[in-house]
């Protein structure tokens, strides 16, 4: 009896893995931070964090994979994405760098930090719309030391904290090197994907991913990633539907950072 009911349950958490992750792929591919979900739910199914954070790197690489071969093969997107080569180097670097510093960083400052810096931005989006809703603008120079250097501070970044990630490349892509948000996306999509092979194959050598959960989530997140970038990247109103996403994005980012002072509050 007890067998079945833990087979039972082990078929209940697969299902839970496939259908979070087809939500988080389609997150990461529209706005980003679809680790929010994922990493969550790994925990919930038994897996410590170190194992999760392991696991969560089977489902980005699907994902991000999935998106890039699921993007429609027009001129368009063919451009976007050797409009990345310029910004892939000092991102790849900047992650190698960050995913290796010591500089022991207090976890306290940090949120608060990143806490604030999405507060300013949701501030943005919601009093200045237009500045996110705008087009490509061709007169603007994109290959700037100025843009170069943004992201390769964000690189640094996302090696060694990675959550919002998607939100921050967004945002220097569209406010400093004036690309449209649905040009941004397949950016990210494209830039995402580099950044994700090294951490897989790390992860992977270390033996610290549980394969079976692993692989669930990625069926979800691949379907979710492939389904947001065939039908919300290029649909019509693409600028309006990632900035509405991005604002539910950026507040629940912004409750996670704030959460345990919140909850030392009472609040």
């Amino acid at each position: 009896m007890y067998a079945n009911f833990d087979r039972m349950q082990d078929w209940w958490n697969l299902i839970a893995l496939a259908v979070g992750g087809f939500f988080a792929g389609l997150i990461n591919v529209v706005a980003g931070n679809g680790s929010a979900i994922t990493l969550p739910l790994l925990m919930w199914v038994g897996l410590d964090p170190n194992a999760a954070n392991a696991t969560n790197r089977v489902g980005a690489i699907f994902q991000t994979s999935s998106a890039i071969s699921s993007l429609p093969k027009t001129q368009r997107a063919k451009y976007m994405i050797k409009e990345s080569y310029f910004i892939a180097p000092p991102i790849i670097i900047g992650a190698i760098i960050g995913a290796n510093l010591a500089v022991d960083i207090p976890e306290d400052a940090m949120r608060i930090s990143i806490g604030c810096i999405m507060i300013v931005l949701l501030i943005t989006m919601l009093t200045n719309p237009k500045k996110w809703l705008i087009s490509t603008d061709g007169s603007k120079k994109k290959r700037t030391p100025g843009i170069w250097l943004s992201f390769f501070a964000l690189g640094i970044y996302g090696g060694f904290i990675q959550m919002g990630f998607g939100i921050f490349f967004l945002s220097i892509a569209v406010l400093l090197a004036k690309y449209a948000l649905k040009d941004g996306n397949i950016m990210k999509l494209f830039i995402a994907f580099l950044m994700t092979i090294p951490s897989f194959i790390i992860f992977a050598m270390s033996g610290s991913i549980e394969w079976t959960y692993g692989l669930a989530l990625a069926v979800g997140t691949s379907i979710g990633a492939r389904f947001g970038a065939k039908k919300v990247i290029q649909h019509p109103r693409a600028n309006t539907i990632t900035r509405y996403v991005l604002i539910a994005v950026i507040i629940v980012a912004i409750v996670k950072m704030f959460q345990p002072y919140l909850s030392a509050l009472n609040l």
